[in-house]
């Protein structure tokens, strides 16, 4: 007897049988994210990462211009915030030095 005759030919259901459930999972792996991607609102892509139906739309563009306002106005609030902590570096540095050269000289009159 061959080995083919002996092993192969009696589990060949099996054989094939387990490579379509492997392959049935893995097109239902593939049904299923691209649900997940619909669901969550993610553009559906090709096989070189190109959006296929890409969200063109009147909410998408104006969220958009909202968020581009909001970036704008933040980066105005931490420019300010920028002067505000210099200020206070040169406070905080200039004073203590001065403060301390004022001690030392109400040291030396005494």
């Amino acid at each position: 007897m061959d080995i083919a005759d002996a092993t192969i030919v009696p589990n060949l259901p099996w054989i094939i049988g387990g490579g379509m459930l492997l392959g049935a999972f893995a097109i239902g792996g593939w049904i299923f994210t691209t649900w997940l991607r619909i669901r969550n609102g993610y553009p559906l892509e090709n096989s070189w990462g190109k959006a296929i139906y890409p969200k063109n739309d009147a909410e998408a563009l104006e969220r958009i211009k909202l968020l581009t306002q909001e970036n704008a106005q933040l980066r105005a609030e931490l420019g300010s915030i920028k002067d505000r902590l210099g200020n206070v570096e040169r406070i905080v540095t200039d004073e203590s030095h001065r403060v301390a050269s004022e001690i030392e000289a109400l040291r030396r009159t005494n």
